[in-house]
């Protein structure tokens, strides 16, 4: 039955349909997880947080975020990809929405609203690159699903822009209504997101399967024949990742990439404000061009995905990510006539550190069997999640004050601050060098055939004696 996606040469208006669905998906959770970043520029003056309080605020989604992908993934594997896209959404809109009843002070009404925030925003994106990926022939699936992470930047774009021209309008508790919105993504999902093939012929519901690759592909249920019945499948443990202990590693050592990623778009609005010397407005303003720079890398990355091949260029896009970080601490102090070289070196690791997770995110799914690939994902996410908490933390301690967020950020205190985060790009670029095994061009088939020969070398090899 799945061969039919392998055969085309081009997608359907309804893949495309799943495509879009997705993506906006994705840019609306990342709105509503970086939307604190921008806030927290405007009410840590007001609210004099200390800097326990203003790192929980950040922090706090953090820490839930590794608990969403494991829980959503494995969510994903028993009661279908679909319900829980829209189910994650409804579990990061929502809370985001009740952060506009905070209380003045209210930094642990915030923190907890945060939690809750970290837990859906974590699981849709687990569960959107399966889905995409589960709907289109290999030879188109890295730029596919890369294109998918693409406009995740726009989501940073958006609260920049909230933070620049709406705040001084609609106040930091208007702008937290409008994280309210994506929880209308559900009703497109619904009408565009059908069930995964794949996961229904895992389950043996194969005329359900058919269904829905018929409506994906727009033909004729009729012209795909159905497989002859088959017992019903056992239940996977979700203990069997760890036979797979290469595709553990890489997907957790490339996912730990987000440290960087997410610690310096979380604080870059606050160091622009500290370093550059300027106003959160005008802080936010230079952030949409950081974000700019994201959508660009990633739509690059998403090209070397399929040309370069999935090693290569994580390799590439890390290695260039990581320079940007590093030279960003060194060069600090310099300016280009008016052109600040931090500003600069941010948008170089935006192009190519963010770029890079349009091949990671994807390449986290396929180094897994069929049977285990939301639970896989949602490991491998899980983990790389860590760095929504160690990211912030890392550079808080490192760059910040004890007591306060406050303008003691020096260059003595950048360099390691964003050697730091370069540290993490090497650590994704070396995983994937090392560790990692090619899939570009394979099919989920074809990559299960892989895998299974791989365990049983592994099971072979165990049981010899001495």
């Amino acid at each position: 039955m799945l061969e039919h996606l392998e055969q085309q040469k081009s997608l359907t208006t309804n893949q495309w349909k799943i495509f879009a669905a997705a993506t906006i998906g994705d840019m609306l959770d990342f709105f509503d997880f970086f939307l604190i970043g921008f806030v927290l520029a405007f009410i840590i003056g007001g609210w004099n947080l200390t800097y326990g309080q203003s790192g929980a605020i950040l922090l706090s989604s953090g820490i839930a975020a590794p608990l969403g992908s494991l829980f959503w993934g494995w969510m994903a594997e028993r009661i279908g990809r679909r319900k829980v896209m829209i189910l994650t959404v409804l579990n990061f809109s929502i809370p985001t929405g009740l952060m506009a009843l905070t209380p003045e002070q209210g930094w642990l009404f915030l923190s907890i609203c945060r939690f809750f925030v970290g837990l859906g925003v974590t699981g849709l994106y687990t569960v959107d690159v399966l889905v995409v990926q589960e709907f289109v022939p290999a030879t188109k699936r890295g730029r596919i699903t890369g294109l998918t992470t693409v406009l995740l930047p726009a989501g940073t774009i958006l609260g920049a822009l909230s933070g620049a021209y709406l705040e001084q309008h609609i106040g930091w508790r208007g702008m937290f209504l409008i994280g309210l919105l994506p929880a209308g993504l559900t009703l497109l999902i619904r009408a565009w997101v059908p069930e995964s093939p794949h996961w229904l012929v895992g389950k043996g519901r194969f005329d359900e399967a058919r269904r829905s690759l018929a409506w994906a592909l727009q033909m004729d249920p009729a012209r795909i024949e159905l497989p002859p019945p088959a017992p019903p499948p056992e239940p996977v443990a979700w203990v069997e990742l760890f036979k797979y202990p290469r595709s553990l590693a890489v997907s957790c050592l490339t996912g730990l990439s987000q440290t960087a990623g997410v610690g310096i778009t979380l604080w870059v609005t606050t160091l622009f404000v500290l370093v550059l010397k300027i106003s959160p407005a005008e802080a936010s303003y230079l952030v949409i061009w950081v974000g700019v720079a994201g959508i660009v890398g990633r739509l690059f990355s998403a090209w070397a995905s399929d040309a370069m091949g999935r090693r290569a260029s994580i390799v590439l896009t890390c290695t260039l990510g990581a320079v940007g970080c590093s030279l960003a601490g060194y060069l600090s102090g310099l300016y280009i006539g008016a052109v600040s070289l931090f500003f600069l070196m941010i948008v170089v690791q935006s192009f190519f550190g963010s770029g890079a997770y349009a091949i990671i995110g994807p390449y986290m799914a396929e180094v897994w069997p069929s049977k285990l690939r939301a639970s896989g994902m949602g490991l491998g996410y899980g983990v790389g999640n860590l760095g929504k908490f160690i990211g912030p933390a890392g550079v808080a301690v490192i760059a910040g004050s004890s007591n306060m967020i406050s303008p003691k950020a020096t260059i003595d205190a950048l360099i390691p601050a964003m050697n730091y985060f370069a540290f993490w790009y090497v650590l994704a670029a070396a995983a994937a060098w090392f560790l990692g095994f090619e899939t570009r061009g394979r099919t989920i088939q074809e990559i299960d055939g892989d895998l299974r020969g791989s365990l049983r070398v592994n099971l072979t090899t165990s049981r010899r004696p001495g």
